[in-house]
């Protein structure tokens, strides 16, 4: 099942990373996963969160704000786990935009975070794969 990530569009200068992070502490909320990518002048905030209705409206005055599905797809701890779950997705002709990976408490295990192009039809194969993915109320429980 999707999940939703945030994005956060932040200009690349000293103090906006702690800026947009200390308003989602404020509004109490947890992250679960994030990802920074820059550019020369901006940087990409991406956030799994335990509460993103919250941490989106924290973050409004801090840069321009974008939720967007996502597949959090659970691996195994061990070596080649995560080319199985990529091979799986090629052979499909899914592409993926870009991913990430983050953990659980130990009983929830390891998983990546993948932006594909088409987002339905990734889940299904996962699925079919016996690969399981989460859902918004997953990671709330976290």
């Amino acid at each position: 099942m999707a999940i939703q990530q945030i994005s956060v569009f932040l200009e690349n200068k000293e103090g906006k990373l702690a800026e947009a992070i200390k308003a989602i502490s404020g509004a109490n909320v947890n992250i679960r996963a994030l990802c920074v990518a820059d550019t020369r002048d901006f940087g990409i905030l991406r956030l799994i969160t335990s509460d993103n209705a919250a941490a989106k409206a924290a973050l409004i005055d801090t840069g321009a704000v974008l939720v967007t599905d996502v597949i959090a797809a659970k691996m195994e701890d061990s070596a080649g786990a995560l080319s199985k779950i990529l091979n799986i997705l090629a052979e499909a002709q899914i592409n993926i935009e870009y991913m990430y990976a983050f953990t659980g408490a130990a009983d929830l295990g390891a998983y990546v975070v993948l932006r594909v192009d088409n987002t339905p039809a990734a889940e299904a194969i996962l699925k079919a794969a016996g690969i399981a993915t989460l859902s918004d109320e997953d990671v709330k429980a976290m």
